[in-house]
């Protein structure tokens, strides 16, 4: 079992992350809470799932199998993480778009030399 860094932890490490990145900026501190709760919440989840053998299938009353609800949440947290991730720019897809400070290391010469023109 692997100690599970705190909400707090992850909010530092995230804001840290994304002052390196040159992302940050205070007014997205509200979407920090939510993200750093998800990624809380699934790393104990995860946690959970792993100290339970990895149930990954739960049985119906009629005898047939189904996904177990502890996989079912584990997904969603994955999906609400990935969005969130997207939009405080804290993976490679988001920082290589160049409407993002990462994606102008990245510009072409004939972007640079078009955007020039305007």
């Amino acid at each position: 079992m692997t100690k599970i860094p705190t909400k707090e932890t992850i909010k530092r490490r995230t804001i840290s992350d994304m002052k390196g990145l040159g992302v940050h900026k205070t007014q997205y501190n509200r979407l920090i809470d939510i993200y750093s709760e998800l990624v809380y919440q699934y790393l104990k989840l995860n946690d959970e799932f792993e100290t339970g053998g990895y149930q990954y299938e739960s049985y119906t009353a009629a005898g047939g199998a189904k996904k177990s609800p502890i996989v079912a949440t584990l997904e969603s947290l994955r999906k609400d993480i990935l969005a969130y991730s997207d939009r405080l720019c804290l993976n490679p897809k988001s920082t290589m778009q160049p409407n993002n400070n990462g994606g102008d290391k990245n510009k072409s010469t004939l972007a640079s030399v078009l955007s020039n023109l305007e």
